[in-house]
């Protein structure tokens, strides 16, 4: 089986947006660098970053993305963000497969041609996505469902990419987790142009 990743941009004390769900400036690095890499998540339906285009990243950020996103076999998200982003319209921002944890099925009619699939509860949702990915990634994106993804001793790294912003209140990139977990020290450290990509694996 695949490594699974929780994994979002976030800002300094932890906030992956606002109440309301919007980003502000922590997407800013996708489009401020001078080397182009990947969709824009949400240009023609595909993005969530809603500039339209490619990315257009740091040298040291584009290397790690493209290394991220070639390893990646399913995503899997909460409903919430899926209803927020309408699942990408069917075109996830990387890999083939996504597992949406949701207790509502699929909207009736929605892109039939896509690999999304809508399962009930965390464990459930990570087999699923392993049976999708075979040996690639599992990328779990933060937040609530991550959370819960994540204090069900479900997650083998947790990825973040830090943006040199305070938000003060806003959604957790852990959630509602209120017990302590012990990670190692990071294993992948990358500096790019206002963002620091880390990775630390789950010490077990």
């Amino acid at each position: 089986m695949g490594t699974v990743i929780l994994h979002s941009v976030v800002s300094v004390d932890g906030f992956i947006a606002d109440e309301k769900g919007d980003v502000g400036p922590l997407h800013d690095w996708y489009f401020g660098g001078d080397v182009p890499v990947g969709e824009d998540p949400q240009s023609e339906g595909h993005d969530h970053s809603g500039t339209g285009g490619g990315f257009r990243v740091s040298r040291a950020s584009a290397d790690y993305l493209r290394s991220m996103w070639a390893s990646i076999g399913t995503i899997v998200m909460g409903r919430n963000l899926f209803d927020q982003v309408n699942g990408w319209e069917g075109r996830p921002p990387a890999g083939e497969h996504v597992v949406v944890v949701s207790h509502r099925p699929k909207p009736e009619g929605w892109h039939p041609e896509a690999s999304y699939h809508f399962v009930e509860g965390a464990a459930a949702a990570i087999a699923k996505a392993q049976e999708l990915a075979g040996d690639r990634t599992v990328a779990v994106n933060a937040g609530d469902v991550g959370a819960q993804i994540f204090a069900a001793g479900l997650v083998d790294e947790v990825a973040m990419d830090v943006v040199p912003v305070v938000f003060g209140s806003g959604r957790r990139f852990f959630g509602g987790v209120a017990t302590q977990h012990l990670l190692e020290d990071p294993h992948l450290v990358i500096q790019g142009e206002r963002v620091l990509h880390l990775k630390f694996a789950v010490r077990r």
